[in-house]
């Protein structure tokens, strides 16, 4: 599988409101201290990027005992993120091995990353490892296989060819996960409507979706110019446009 180039994107990755837009108070990890009840929780942002999961969680837990911890590949996403989140400890590496002792999370947050590790095998012994007894691994990502209708995939056909190398059936990572003794919930949100073009015309533009890197320059022009031809024709065009969410926990027992 292709691997993406973030330092093509850092710049203008945060651009894309939809990634601030859905952010809200982890209820999962709230739910987890409350169990818990600890001195002090260890909460690690796996592929952290540009540190929006971080930037809005650290004031929301700020009476919580929580000690953060960012990890990411990018250089530079990683310096993006120090520009939001000041002294939280941010650390240069890859999930696939991961400069942590073992059992030191309680809880590792992984949001629409794991398709990007080349060794995804790996990086779930790697998870293992670092969590801690009755920690909580949450996952949260693009369920690909249920939706052939994306508006992506739709104008660019062959990032669909991309995303199928590079992610795992949901029932993949379940039973790769149930066989490392985790105990995991799994499920799969998935809505379709129609969508109305010119809405994701500015998306597709701002070409931050890491498939619409791996795809050559050629095929990306010829279907960022359909969507603006189409939109000229027909400024309030529709299609029907999927998306399905996969939400994630695997405890350590």
């Amino acid at each position: 599988m292709k691997e993406t180039d973030f330092s093509t994107i850092a710049d203008h990755y945060d651009n894309n409101h939809y990634r601030v837009k859905e952010l809200e108070k982890d209820t999962t990890l709230k739910a987890h201290i409350t169990k818990q009840k600890k001195e002090k929780y260890e909460v690690l942002d796996l592929s952290c990027g540009t540190g929006l999961y971080l930037a809005k969680q650290v004031p929301l837990f700020h009476d919580s005992r929580v000690r953060w911890t960012g990890l990411d590949a990018s250089e530079a996403m990683l310096e993006k993120a120090k520009e939001k989140l000041g002294s939280i400890q941010l650390v240069h590496g890859c999930a696939e091995s991961m400069p942590f002792e073992s059992d030191k999370f309680d809880y590792i947050v992984n949001n629409y990353s794991f398709h990007h590790y080349q060794d995804k095998e790996r990086a779930l012994d790697e998870i293992t490892r670092i969590l801690t007894t009755n920690g909580l691994y949450k996952m949260h990502n693009m369920a690909i296989h249920a939706m052939p209708k994306w508006w992506v995939y739709h104008y660019f056909p062959q990032a669909y060819v991309e995303d199928v190398q590079r992610f795992w059936h949901h029932d993949e990572i379940y039973e790769a996960l149930k066989k490392r003794g985790l105990e995991v919930q799994l499920h799969v949100d998935y809505r379709r409507q129609e969508v109305t073009v010119s809405d994701y015309l500015p998306h597709a533009e701002n070409r931050d979706i890491s498939v619409l890197t791996l795809i050559s320059d050629d095929v990306y022009e010829k279907g960022l110019n359909k969507m603006k031809q189409e939109v000229k024709e027909d400024p309030l065009l529709t299609i029907p446009h999927e998306f399905a969410e996969l939400f994630l926990t695997a405890k350590r027992r």
